[in-house]
C-alpha cells in the first residue's frame, strides 16, 4: 500500500499503484478528487504521451501543477491510464 501525503492530508491512498520512473501512479478512484485543481499545463513524453496537470489544494495553501496524468497514453504505458501521479512536493511512502 502506497499512501501520498501533502500539507499532512492523504491525498492519495491504494494498493494498486503502477510504479514507471520511480513515480507511483495512484488510479483515479484513490485520489481525494476534492483536492485536485485544474491547470492548463501539458507536457510531453516521448514515449507515455501527452500528460495533463493539476494543482492542489490543501487547507487553504495551494501547490501549482503538483500532479499529472496521462489522459490517453501510448501503448507502452497503457497501465497508467486513468492514474494520477505525484512531483517531489508530496510525499509517497510506502505503508
Amino acid at each position: 500500500m502506497y499512501t501520498a501525503k501533502w500539507n499532512d492530508k492523504v491525498i492519495a491512498q491504494s494498493d494498486k499503484t503502477v510504479e514507471i520512473e520511480g513515480n507511483q501512479y495512484f488510479p483515479l478512484d484513490t485520489v481525494k478528487e476534492d483536492y485536485l485543481t485544474d491547470s492548463d499545463k501539458q507536457s510531453i513524453c516521448p514515449w507515455k504521451g501527452t500528460a495533463s496537470y493539476f494543482g492542489l489544494s490543501v487547507d487553504g495553501k495551494t501547490s501549482k501543477d503538483s500532479a499529472w496524468t496521462y489522459k490517453t497514453p501510448k501503448d507502452g504505458a497503457v497501465s497508467i491510464t486513468g492514474h494520477v501521479a505525484f512531483d517531489r512536493t508530496v510525499e509517497v511512502v510506502k505503508s
